[in-house]
Parts: structure tokens; sequence; C-alpha cells
């Protein structure tokens, strides 16, 4: 299932980076402004770098210092990474991860175009997968995200990544999308709903959890108390939680047509634009501020971090359910009880135990 999650993601947002969408377009800057970009920030970056897919501005909060080396998380059009290059200086560098080659393209455009057309000397993208880093470790200051993370099938290998490739005391500022309750059944289980940034999302106490098991201190996960039907209401935004918008006149700055769709510009036939038409009915059946957020997440890597540590870390801050069965070796029981009839050491609890 998850190779088929991560085909969907990339297709969807493959075809995002090429709808020319851009703050151009009056609802695409509003989202942006919407989640917290200020008009001066968007008109000191190429306009193409910004497509509507935030939802937040981990710029912002990520307090970034001249001379700094911080990586952006699913980078998309270098939105937060030329900002971002802005704060950290020539003396700096911002990278940009996205696993999407279309992204990339675009990125390396904006980049070659961007800073007044001369060019950003302090910043690269590369083509990965942001649960495999091309980067070595201990080599970066910052690490930003920008609703990415959410998409992501294996969220505690994103974390251990994140925490490998930050020097000790490095820190990390995310916005993203996280679970205030548990989805509906049929909106957590459609797979339109994950590219859309919302099935995909866990709870906010596992967000805590799975960073505290991967070696990181300080951590906090905020609700920004931001309203994500902003996405439906903005026309001419294609990304997160919303349904598609279909351009009208590639020149024009005017509002599109609504298509029911999810991360993707173009008009749809057959069975992908029932998954479409499905999403968005259920969209229209559930409001999704009552079911998520979008939160502000920080943590500080722990000074004293190794990977047998961070593993350590991760099974004593794990949330379990009701084990039925054996763990795995080397994992531990949930609980005493557990720990008692499978005759190994418990481990302490970050959240709720259900024990059998």
């Amino acid at each position: 299932m998850s190779k088929k999650i991560e085909q969907a993601v990339r297709s969807k947002y493959g075809s995002v980076a090429v709808s020319n969408l851009s703050s151009n377009n009056d609802g695409v800057r509003a989202v942006a402004e919407a989640f917290g970009y200020t008009q001066e920030e968007l008109s000191s970056i190429p306009a193409e770098a910004n497509m509507g897919l935030s939802c937040g501005n981990p710029t912002a909060t990520a307090h970034l210092r001249e001379g700094e080396t911080v990586v952006d998380l699913g980078s998309g059009g270098g939105l937060d990474v030329f900002l971002a290059a802005q704060q950290v200086g020539a003396s700096g560098k911002a990278i940009g991860i996205d696993m999407t080659p279309e992204m990339i393209n675009l990125a390396r455009r904006n980049a070659a175009q961007g800073n007044g057309g001369k060019g950003y000397s302090n910043v690269e993208f590369h083509l990965a997968t942001i649960d495999n880093l091309p980067l070595p470790d201990n080599s970066v200051d910052c690490v930003i995200s920008n609703c990415v993370i959410n998409l992501a099938t294996d969220k505690e290998a994103v974390f251990r990544e994140i925490a490998r490739v930050l020097k000790p005391g490095g820190r990390l500022a995310v916005s993203d999308i996280a679970l205030k309750r548990e989805l509906p059944a049929e909106l957590g289980n459609d797979l339109m709903a994950y590219v859309g940034c919302i099935a995909g999302a866990i709870p906010i106490e596992d967000y805590k959890s799975g960073l505290l098991g991967a070696g990181f201190s300080g951590v906090e996960v905020i609700d920004a108390g931001s309203d994500l039907n902003a996405y439906a209401k903005v026309e001419n935004q294609a990304g997160c939680c919303s349904p598609a918008m279909t351009q009208i006149g590639s020149a024009s700055k005017s509002l599109p047509t609504l298509d029911s769709g999810c991360c993707t510009p173009e008009p749809l036939s057959g069975a992908d634009k029932e998954l479409h038409a499905d999403l968005a009915e259920l969209l229209r059946r559930y409001n999704v501020n009552d079911y998520a957020a979008s939160v502000r997440v920080f943590a500080v890597k722990n000074s004293t971090y190794t990977a047998e540590s961070a593993e350590q870390n991760r099974l004593e801050n794990v949330s379990c359910g009701c084990q039925t069965a054996p763990p795995k070796a080397g994992e531990p029981a949930c609980c005493e009880t557990q720990a008692a009839k499978f005759g190994i050491a418990s481990i302490k609890q970050s959240g709720t135990t259900n024990c059998c």
C-alpha cells in the first residue's frame, strides 16, 4: 500500500508543478497569506515558487541565523528555501529535498531566475525522499518542512533521518497537519484524502512521541488555530485538503473553475475522476477542522544523540495498543501484564495503553 500511496503523491504533486499556479494568481497568494506569509515575503521570491500548498510558514518560526545550513523537506517550487536563503545569507546554505522530478526542475528554474535575476548562490535542490536524505551525518543546523511530513508513509524513518543529519543541538521547525481526533473510516482510508494531506496525518500525541523516540528533546506540537477550510474557500488552489482547480487561460490572474479533484489541475477521466469525486464528496460531508489542525512543530536534537540511544528512546516512547502476540526480537512488551506474559522487560508509555 505504501508504494501505491507514494506513486499517487508523486503523480499529483508532479501535476501541480506544471500547472502554472503561482503568486500571480490571487487565490494562490491568498492561501499563502492565510497561513502566515507576508506580501513582502511573497514579492521577494519568484512567483512560481508559491503554489498555495502551505499550511504554515516555518521560516517565520525557525529563527534562522546568518551562516547556518538549513534543509527543507518537501521543498516544492522552492518557496521556503528561498526565504531561508535570505536569512542565512551568503555564508549559509539552504537545501531543498523533494521526491518529485517536476518540482525539482521547477525549483531549479526558479533559483536561476530569482534574486532579482541574479540567481541564488547559496541554494541547492536534491531529488530524494525525505526518509533517505542525501546528506552527511551531523551536517545541518536546522530542518524545516511545510505540510509534507504528513504525506510520508514511514514517519518514524523521517524523524530518524532528521535526527541523523542535524548537528547536536540542531533544531526542527515544521508546519504540518496533525490529528486532534480519529478520522472517520471512510475519510481515513481514502487514497485521495492521503494525497490531500488528511488521511496521512498522525495524532498530535504520536507526533510528540515519535520525535522523542528519534532522539529529540524540547518537543512541542502546537495547534496554530488556522482554518483548514481556507483551501476550499479560496479558489485557484490545488493543494492540501482542497478540491483542485482548472486554470482558465494560461496568462489569466482570474480565478479558475472548480474541478472535483485534489492536487491536480487538469481535467480527469475514468477511475481517477471517480476517486477525486469521492474525496470532494467526503470533504463536503466532514469539516476537516473538527478532526485535524495545522500545527507548528519544534524540537531540538539531544547533544548526546547516537543511533543506539535514538533506538532506545523510540522503544521507551512508543504508544502501544492491545498486544496479543509476542513482540519482535528486541521489542519489549507494552505493559507490565504483557511483559510477564512474554517474559521480557516492559517499557515506559507516552500515551494511553490498552492492555489486554
